[in-house]
């Protein structure tokens, strides 16, 4: 992955935790902080997963990838908010 692909999908990883947290129902309990690092990894570990199912390069706008990730952010946002509200 050269600089420009890291760049973008560190972009794309703020776009997919807003996303991914106004998928959880609710108030989060996080900044905003939190949740670009959740989409970030987000974006990351669902890119991985789309390529393992042949699915990131296709014609057009990738939106199963895009519904891989946002569901990745939005577990990890949700998983995030409840561990910081049993401290």
């Amino acid at each position: 992955m050269e600089i420009s692909g890291i760049i973008s999908a560190i972009v794309i990883g703020i776009i997919i935790g807003v996303l991914g947290r106004l998928v959880v129902p609710g108030r989060q309990r996080i900044g905003i902080l939190w949740t670009i690092g959740v989409g970030i990894v987000a974006a990351f570990i669902g890119s991985g997963i789309a390529a393992a199912f042949d699915v990131a390069d296709t014609k057009g706008v990738d939106w199963i990838e895009w519904l891989i990730q946002i569901g990745l952010a939005a577990v990890g946002v949700a998983a995030l908010d409840r561990a910081k509200v049993r401290r």
